[in-house]
Parts: C-alpha cells; sequence; structure tokens
C-alpha cells in the first residue's frame, strides 16, 4: 500500500497539475496531494503512481477527474457578508449609473462566478440580483469551476439542512423549497445562472463582463499563474467593471491594470477606462 508519493513522483504530479492548471503545491501542502493520489490509486486499482500517471496523461477525462479530486472546495451561502454589501450598495448603483450614462441600451448585468465550487457563492449572487435589480433591468450569472462533481452538485440545486447556514429566513423561503433532508433551489432561480466547466489557466472567452467573482482560489496559484488568470480577467470585462478577490489574497506588488477601491464596506478592485 502507498504511503506517500517518493520524491520524484511527487514531481512528476506536481507539475502536470502545475502545467495543466496553473494550480500549485509546496511543501507545505504537500500531504494533501500524497492522500488524494493515494485515493485514486484506490479507486482506480492501481498500485503505483507511475501507472496512475500513465493513465492521465493518457487522456483527457482522466486528467479532469485528477484535478478534480485534488482541488479544495471550501463555501457557503453568504461568505464574507461586507462583500455582499459593497455589491448591493456600492458595485450594481455604479454600473447602472455608468450604463446610463452613456446613454446604453445594454441593461443587463454580467456577473461572472469564478470557482463556483459546489453553487452557494453563485445562488447568493442570483438571490440578491432578484431582490435588487430595477425595473426593466436584467442580470446573467455564469458559474465556473474546474471540478466537474463541484459542478453536478451546484447544478442540481440541492443543499442538506446543514448546509443552508447564512441563508436570511425571508430568502430562504422565498427561493427555496424544504424537501426531505434539505432544501431545493427554485427553479426560477436556477435559470438564471449558467453553469460551465472551466479551467481559469485559460481565456474563458467572455467579454463585457460586469462583475467577477474570483474569491479564494488565487492563494492556490504562484504569481506567473496569477498574473495569467487576472489578465484574462481583465479581457473579459467591460470598461466600467469590478473584480472581488478573497479578503486573505491581494493584487498588491503585481503588475496588473486593476485599481485598487476600497468602500466602506468592502475593499475589491475596479477596470475603469473611462476615467
Amino acid at each position: 500500500m502507498l504511503e506517500v508519493l517518493n520524491d520524484a513522483d511527487y514531481e512528476l504530479f506536481r507539475k502536470v497539475i502545475y502545467d495543466e492548471s496553473g494550480i500549485t503545491f509546496s511543501a507545505t501542502n504537500r500531504s494533501i496531494l500524497d492522500s488524494r493520489i493515494k485515493e485514486l490509486l484506490r479507486k482506480k486499482n492501481m498500485s503505483t503512481p507511475q501507472e496512475y500517471y500513465a493513465l492521465i496523461t493518457k487522456s483527457t477525462e482522466e486528467m479532469k477527474e485528477m484535478l478534480d479530486a485534488v482541488t479544495t472546495n471550501l463555501t457557503r451561502f453568504f461568505r464574507n457578508q461586507p462583500h455582499f454589501d459593497a455589491f448591493i450598495n456600492y458595485v450594481i448603483p455604479n454600473i447602472i449609473e455608468a450604463k446610463k450614462a452613456k446613454n446604453s441600451f445594454d441593461k443587463t448585468i454580467k456577473i461572472w462566478s469564478a470557482g463556483c465550487s459546489t453553487g452557494e457563492e453563485p445562488y447568493t449572487l442570483a438571490m440578491i440580483m432578484k431582490e435588487i435589480t430595477p425595473m426593466g433591468w436584467d442580470f446573467q450569472i455564469t458559474a465556473s469551476d474546474i471540478s466537474l462533481k463541484c459542478l453536478m452538485t451546484a447544478q442540481t440545486g440541492f443543499y442538506a439542512d446543514n448546509k443552508i447556514d447564512g441563508i436570511p429566513e425571508n430568502y430562504l423561503q422565498k427561493y427555496f423549497t424544504k424537501v426531505d433532508g434539505g432544501y431545493q433551489v427554485n427553479k426560477d432561480l436556477q435559470a438564471k445562472i449558467k453553469f460551465d466547466y472551466h479551467n481559469l489557466k485559460n481565456d474563458s472567452g467572455a467579454r463585457n463582463l460586469d462583475v467577477v467573482f474570483c474569491r479564494n482560489v488565487l492563494i492556490y496559484f504562484d504569481e506567473p499563474a496569477q498574473l495569467k488568470v487576472i489578465d484574462n480577467f481583465w479581457n473579459s470585462m467591460a470598461a466600467h467593471s469590478y473584480l472581488y478577490i478573497g479578503h486573505s489574497e491581494s493584487l498588491f506588488g503585481m503588475n496588473t491594470k486593476f485599481e485598487f477601491l476600497k468602500t466602506q464596506w468592502a475593499c475589491l478592485y475596479r477596470k475603469l477606462l473611462d476615467k
């Protein structure tokens, strides 16, 4: 039975994970990679890391499954409430005013939840937008992740009783239906979100996004990979738009085009080309 990866095998997996996704494993989190590769070997009924490495490098689907298994997915509804307070009180009003000032016919606010995990963040955003979107305006949310398993959970919209902490009672009554063992997101809310597999290493192809949430994802990348992700976000975003990253993450000292923004509720970043 494999206990841990030896140094040569660890380096093989560390490098292929980085090359394929930008996710970095270092000495401090090596034990996580050890345990997850060990579990995959057991699941595939394989006896050596080399055998499994040969499999993932020959099969795109097996590579996706491996990347899914080694990623960490921690989330909850209304995680870091000050971010949503800034979203409600500053970001959305400013986006609407900017579109009005341009006499834009575009009255759809486009939001991307990047690294959405099991869906709590995009459903939180959808509930908020249902509440605050002015008459005559609309919104679209794209939610993506590198974990197919997480995306499948998100798409079902079912959350066990112990997963709905943080949802205000009035939102729970309005946007969920109580079912055996938990709560089901109502279909009209689900319809506002498009779930999609996406590797942040690559350009999503999206353009003119008004808000991007990518919280607690960059911490898994080294600086070159972070810069590539941030540049991809810049290219996908509208001239007047906003970027959220995790409260423990920062673009400070990085050569990016985003402007740091401190509101009375939370700190975030802004793309502003029409100063």
